[in-house]
């Protein structure tokens, strides 16, 4: 019975679906797309000719992103042929979502390998040597924003995968300059290790005592080898290798040996295997879909926690067999989220999730309050993500986090907060956030509503588009070009940001994603551009025009102020929000961009999250647990 069943649920969408592909979204395709898109023609390498049926158009799953995309955007049918009537482009656009939520066999992609992320190189060398290789600045420098780590400021950023996170480093191969970074970091790292700042480091790598005189003989190097070079590889070694490495150090003693102890270290830190994650994936060398092996699998929720390598006791876990089973998965997944490292989970999910770094766009003269802005949303995330919340407290929480600088924006509800202790000279240190309880301030809980996320988007129009991208998941195109802003006020009448706007809106084309974005940005008019709330004081100033905040999405819901948006938002939009969430964070710890395949685990892991009260700690064990994250399809090697 339950072989049929899953047979039932792979064919169920040719089923139960075909026909409307066929009776509602082929027609639109032949009368307004084949011109250009079918046989002979086929621009932009896009051919419709060979989709007429509801089998075929699964086939081809990422056309149809593009394709709702761009028809939603009016950038097709160019402006030269009859536009797609409203009904004509809602029956594309349903038949994509309701497709898009049936069970389909799931697909698991190929191991491959991917270049370690800058950050991610950072951490690991930090991990291995247990110090940061750190810039020399002098001390009036010490204040500023600028980047510390010798790593960072050497090796170059990583742009954003397919996927859009800066892991997804698949296609980011090695070039010579980078190797010859990532040569002269390992150099650094391994001479302050053989000296004597780094005594107390190797002492921790080998288990000596305190009086230790830190002279390296054969005996303590076998030790460090035999150490280091698991660490180094993220796995267990085999024998015949350490023997290989051990071979080139026999018959030397005194400098000669630390040489060409620190060669051979060196020579792994620079290897592919270390370089890379999942280089030594398939040490059996099998061929075919598989569960990744132990070491593989702690490497992955390591660095999708941490962005750092395994520390000694998942390793051991991995060791000892018992990370293969899903309990135990969960056992480590909560210890990490204690961690301090589990920090990186918000300053690189969290940041990218929610576009944080366009905060430092928006402040620039001022380092201190740029410092609260930055860290409050960060810290937010952090709590959420490691104190077991549940996952819609990102929209409605009476959590925060503020310091001196952020505090005025919470009314009478700093006053509960400890003292404040004002550093002076020029090594003045910025002040950390203390967890706040809102009881007071009106206007304020849960992300949306932060000063800085307000901040970052100063206006209507900036925060509606960021409600979309990141919390409702929506994909949105770049404005025309040739559409000219919004002209002020004329003088002496006062204007609000909503009255200015109607004019704009008469565009046909803005107007089609502007009845998405207009009615989110218009519930939060009542924040100013630095992030304050208006309404409480707005009309004691006089001779203003009232601030309307109501407004009503495409989809009918209506609402008189932000209020009533959060409200939809926790409840008949909150499938939505939690499928953008998952479908973001499995992407991350996947680095890469998710495919058809794919969607039928989100939609397993959102649904039961939406069903109950999730929180971000289960969400994150789910993903852990989740077939594409455990398993891979291990491909022949090409022939040359």
């Amino acid at each position: 019975m339950k072989s049929s069943l899953a047979i039932f649920f792979v064919f169920m969408p040719v089923f139960l679906f075909a026909g409307k592909f066929e009776d509602e979204v082929l027609p639109v395709l032949k009368r307004s797309c084949l011109k250009c898109h079918g046989g002979e023609k086929t621009k932009g390498k896009v051919d419709f000719s060979g989709i007429v049926t509801e089998l075929e158009a699964g086939n081809h799953f990422d056309l149809w992103e593009t394709v709702v995309e761009v028809v939603e955007l009016g950038e097709m049918p160019p402006e030269e042929e009859k536009p797609l009537s409203s009904s004509e482009r809602k029956k594309i656009r349903d038949w994509r979502d309701e497709f898009i939520k049936l069970p389909v066999e799931l697909t698991i992609t190929p191991l491959r390998p991917r270049r370690l992320s800058a950050n991610e190189y950072r951490n690991t060398l930090r991990s291995l040597f247990g110090f940061d290789l750190e810039v020399g600045i002098s001390r009036a420098e010490q204040t500023e924003s600028g980047e510390k780590s010798l790593v960072l400021k050497i090796l170059p950023p990583d742009p954003p995968g397919a996927s859009g996170f800066f892991n997804d480093t698949h296609s980011a191969a090695i070039s010579t300059s980078l190797l010859e970074n990532y040569a002269y970091l390992a150099g650094a790292s391994l001479d302050r290790l053989f000296s004597k700042k780094g005594k107390d480091s190797l002492i921790r790598m080998i288990g000596q005592n305190g009086d230790w005189d830190g002279k390296i003989n054969p005996s303590l190097a076998e030790k460090i080898v035999r150490s280091f070079l698991p660490r180094i590889l993220r796995r267990p070694v085999p024998e015949e290798r350490i023997k290989a490495v051990l071979d080139q150090l026999k018959g030397k003693q005194g400098k000669p040996l630390v040489t060409a102890l620190k060669f051979e270290l060196k020579t792994a830190l620079i290897s592919p295997e270390f370089l890379y994650r999942g280089f030594l994936a398939n040490p059996e060398g099998s061929i075919g879909r598989k569960s990744v092996d132990a070491f593989e699998l702690a490497e992955r929720i390591s660095y999708f926690l941490w962005e750092d390598m395994p520390d000694d006791e998942l390793f051991q876990s991995a060791r000892n067999g018992d990370l293969q089973d899903k309990a135990e998965v969960g056992r480590q997944v909560a210890r990490m989220l204690s961690d301090p490292r589990a920090r990186n989970l918000s300053e690189s999910f969290g940041v990218q999730l929610l576009g944080l770094s366009s905060i430092d766009e928006q402040i620039k003269n001022n380092p201190i309050h740029l410092h609260a802005m930055r860290t409050q949303p960060r810290d937010f995330l952090h709590y959420l993500f490691t104190e077991d919340r549940p996952v819609m407290e990102l929209l409605d929480s009476n959590v925060t986090f503020v310091n001196q600088s952020t505090s005025g924006f919470y009314g009478n509800d700093r006053k509960r907060l400890a003292p404040f202790h004002k550093s002076r000279g020029i090594e003045r240190q910025r002040t950390m956030n203390q967890r706040l309880e809102i009881k007071e301030a009106e206007g304020r809980g849960g992300i949306l509503t932060m000063p800085s996320i307000l901040a970052m988007n100063h206006g209507p129009i900036l925060r509606g588009t960021w409600i979309l991208r990141h919390i409702l998941g929506v994909r949105l195109g770049e404005p025309p070009a040739d559409v000219p802003p919004i002209k002020p006020p004329p003088r002496g009448k006062k204007m609000t940001f909503r009255e200015r706007f109607e004019a704009h809106r008469s565009n046909a084309t803005c107007a089609r994603c502007h009845e998405k974005i207009d009615p989110l940005g218009f519930a939060l008019d009542g924040y100013d551009r630095n992030g304050r709330y208006l309404l409480a004081s707005y009309h004691k100033r006089g001779n203003q025009p009232p601030i309307d905040t109501s407004g009503k999405l495409p989809s009918g819901e209506a609402f008189e102020d932000f209020q009533g948006l959060k409200s939809i938002l926790l409840t008949k939009r909150r499938e939505q929000v939690i499928r953008n969430l998952t479908t973001r964070l499995l992407s991350y710890a996947l680095c890469r961009k998710l495919g058809r395949g794919d969607h039928s685990v989100v939609e397993e892991i959102a649904s039961k999250a939406s069903l109950g009260n999730s929180t971000w700690k289960e969400l994150l064990i789910e993903v852990a647990n989740s077939a594409p994250f455990r398993e891979t399809v291990f491909e022949p090697l090409e022939e040359k």
